[in-house]
């Protein structure tokens, strides 16, 4: 592990196609969950990963300025850092994955990485990190 908040793990995957990975764990406040994205953009920027892990499947609700807010300042800026490969496990909660497909269905049109959706962590940190 890399960095550890009671909400969010992330985790640095080295080698030729390094990738960064958040592990929500739950509901992070507004406050909390750009700390924590902002945190990872860090690392990504530190690091320069070329892969993305975004593990929201324990995610809970985000308010929309919230994701208004990581489309605007973060998925926009991702490819600018390097990042080729998005690798999404999607949110258990309903809502929350039709809230936040509607933003990755947005960034999907304007953005110079792929994004893919995975079930399994495993292929989705394997994808991420180059192999096909």
């Amino acid at each position: 592990m890399t960095h550890a908040f009671p909400y969010l793990n992330l985790y640095l995957h080295p080698g030729p196609s390094p990738s960064l990975e958040t592990h929500w764990l739950g509901f992070a406040t507004g406050a909390e969950f750009r700390a924590g994205v902002r945190k990872a953009v860090e690392l990504a920027r530190q690091h320069h990963v070329t892969g993305w892990i975004a593990d929201d499947r324990l995610l809970g609700a985000v308010h929309p300025r919230d994701l208004q807010w990581c489309f605007e300042e973060v998925l926009l800026a991702l490819g600018g850092l390097g990042v080729r490969r998005f690798a999404l496990l999607e949110s258990q909660d309903a809502l929350n994955r039709r809230t936040i497909d509607g933003m990755y269905q947005r960034v999907q049109s304007v953005v110079d990485f792929e994004i893919r959706r995975f079930t399994d962590l495993e292929l989705a940190r394997a994808w991420a990190g180059g192999a096909e």
